[in-house]
């Protein structure tokens, strides 16, 4: 059974940075591609950000462009997404899922077949 453990979240400060970890275990994941998804109170989940894991090619969401980066570590088994420049706007649970769907430019919440259970970021003004 596969199981993604996010950690990394907390209290931050508008323009902080903050890098979320996924540790990744139970079986290879080597033909999936990883993603960060993240959800606000009272809001949708939305993607962030997705890497594939075989050779690291990454997606950005139009939001976080340009300040979050998304990347894996084959050794650790675990997905990492850099914040930097937070925003309040960024106040969010972070989920990391995995699809064995091909790279996209952007997915939705359906497209994962496993989920982790989120990490609150909290960020304020």
């Amino acid at each position: 059974q596969v199981q993604l453990v996010e950690s990394g979240g907390g209290l931050v400060q508008a323009g902080d940075s903050r890098r979320l970890s996924c540790a990744v275990s139970g079986r290879t994941l080597s033909r999936y591609v990883m993603t960060w998804f993240r959800q606000a109170p009272g809001k949708e989940r939305e993607f962030v950000a997705a890497v594939r894991w075989r050779d690291g090619i990454a997606r950005h969401a139009d939001s976080v462009k340009g300040r979050f980066t998304i990347a894996r570590d084959n050794a650790k088994s675990t997905v990492y997404l850099q914040m930097n420049s937070l925003e309040p706007e960024d106040t969010a649970f972070y989920y990391c899922a995995a699809t064995p769907n091909a790279l996209q430019v952007v997915f939705t919440p359906r497209d994962m077949e496993y989920w982790g259970k989120g990490t609150l970021v909290t960020v304020s003004s």
